[in-house]
């Protein structure tokens, strides 16, 4: 605050107002929250640590979240955890799909779901 000859002047800053047009809305997307991150990631560190998995990428889109797994870094995922909250009240928002886009487990509750992935973690002991 200035003052000026016994009257005080707050400084302005012009401020340029974003234009909105009615046809722009802004994006929503869908993300993984930090629980689901938690679970996912302690199974990627398990199978990185079994060797079978190397690589990651996280893809947050406006109708699904992807968090997709790779054996090496130039190839198709190996496979794609989904989170489409659309199908939370159908077959359920998380889903395991395989390397060929078949779906290998769906459902209401995400460390249900990734147990289809700790299958691998299982070894006959010889």
């Amino acid at each position: 605050m200035r003052n000026f000859g016994g009257k005080s002047d707050i400084m302005n800053i012009p401020v340029h107002p974003t234009v909105t047009n009615s046809s722009t809305k802004p994006v929503e997307q869908v993300a993984f929250q930090r629980a689901e991150l938690s679970v996912i990631l302690s199974l990627y560190g398990r199978m990185v640590a079994a060797g079978e998995w190397r690589d990651y990428g996280i893809s947050c889109l406006r109708e699904v979240a992807v968090f997709a797994v790779f054996r090496r870094t130039a190839e198709m995922p190996l496979y794609r955890i989904e989170k489409r909250p659309k199908l939370r009240m159908k077959q359920g928002m998380y889903s395991v799909v395989g390397p060929g886009g078949q779906v290998l487990k769906r459902g209401h509750d995400l460390k249900a779901v990734l147990r289809v992935l700790e299958r691998k973690l299982i070894r006959a002991v010889d």
